[in-house]
């Protein structure tokens, strides 16, 4: 992994989810490259030692933003703060993500995973669009997985209300972020704005800690086989900070190549109508 200063001098980026896990590896190696970081979390002591953990690694401006992104209003008031704080944007990383064994709702009545892993990126990327236009050339990241190929946009049940199983819901909310990247990129053909998306691989951080039963017993099973989150973080950190892929949007990567994602993510009709499901499920109409 590059950890030389450079590239990034004075590029602002700002990571949701960045004070564990890939978010904390990819923060880390981008304030070593010379980026002014800002990292977003829910837990302000745990936040704010992840961030004297990056800035005694790295000696980078690393700061921290504290939100939960299953609330609405504070997606918002994060996009607020940060357009106040920061005169522009050059990398937006949309890392953060959770998978839940157990239908639960966010206080604005959404089911969880769609709130958290669709909802949140779409609201904030769209809240904070005009600022990385005015920075361009500028970067938007959302973290995928392979597992969207379980999933499937169901929109007469998008909350998962009839029927949750944790799994193909979180592939669905999976294949929405990839959904969202693709119409993201043609949007703003022209702007010189890209917006691409990745697939980390099976990563050994805090994610599924929070589950239980069957789902529990799974992510211990298999944590020994998965990657650390410096290895997962590295695609990421490319898309970030490479001049290799300077201009390139509208892609999914996976191990710094271009690959395939599944049929579905290509659907144009579904694509759009989850746009509109989006902006009528935050309350944002954005201007096409």
């Amino acid at each position: 992994m590059e950890n030389t200063r450079g590239g990034m001098d004075g590029k602002v980026v700002l990571i949701t989810g960045g004070t564990s896990g890939i978010g904390k590896a990819t923060a880390t190696a981008l304030a070593a490259m010379g980026a002014r970081v800002v990292v977003t979390g829910r837990n302000e002591e745990r936040g704010e030692r992840a961030v004297e953990e990056i800035q005694r690694d790295t000696g980078g401006e690393v700061s921290l933003m504290l939100a939960d992104l299953a609330v609405q209003a504070d997606v918002r008031r994060l996009a607020e703060e940060f357009q106040e704080r920061y005169d522009r944007l050059d990398v937006l990383v949309n890392n953060a993500g959770l998978v839940q064994s157990e239908r639960t709702e966010t206080p604005d009545g959404i089911e969880t995973q769609l709130a958290v892993n669709h909802l949140a990126p779409f609201l904030l990327t769209n809240l904070l669009l005009d600022l990385l236009k005015k920075s361009a050339p500028s970067r938007i990241i959302t973290v995928s997985s392979d597992g969207h190929r379980w999933g499937k946009i169901d929109f007469d049940d998008l909350q998962s209300k009839r029927r949750y199983r944790a799994f193909p819901v979180y592939g669905m909310t999976k294949l929405a972020n990839i959904m969202f990247t693709h119409e993201l990129a043609e949007r703003l053909e022209g702007t010189g704005v890209t917006a691409n998306s990745l697939h980390p691989g099976g990563v050994n951080t805090n994610f599924g800690n929070n589950n239980s039963g069957i789902m529990a017993v799974l992510f211990r099973a298999f944590k020994p086989f998965m990657r650390t989150p410096e290895q997962g973080a590295d695609t990421l950190i490319y898309l970030a900070s490479s001049p290799e892929v300077e201009g390139m949007t509208g892609k999914y990567l996976a191990d710094r190549k271009v690959k395939s994602p599944s049929d579905a993510a290509y659907d144009e009709t579904t694509r759009k109508r989850l746009w509109e499901a989006s902006e009528e499920l935050t309350g944002l109409k954005v201007p096409a």
